[in-house]
């Protein structure tokens, strides 16, 4: 996961899985939640999943933009446990 913050436009771009297709030239979708000044946008590729949000304009209203953080297992790093007996 990686996070682009542009203070100059307060957007957040959250990339849900780095080295995926944006849906660029007709390669995915787009999907628009919201209304006018409160748009996120979802970029879907061309296989129907989910590859990153847009939070364009008032990033900074919902997120702690500050405090930006990833919660769960680090992908390399996952411990497994294993039983004896």
């Amino acid at each position: 996961m990686r996070f682009d913050y542009y203070p100059e436009t307060d957007s957040l771009y959250i990339e849900l899985n780095p080295g995926r297709k944006r849906p660029e030239h007709g390669r995915g979708t787009q999907v628009v939640v919201g209304e006018g000044h409160r748009e996120l946008v979802i970029d879907v590729d061309g296989h129907g999943v989910p590859v990153g949000i847009d939070i364009h304009s008032f990033a900074s209203e919902i997120v702690d933009i500050s405090k930006l953080e990833a919660e769960g297992p680090i992908f390399g790093l996952v411990r497994t446990e294993r039983r004896v007996g």
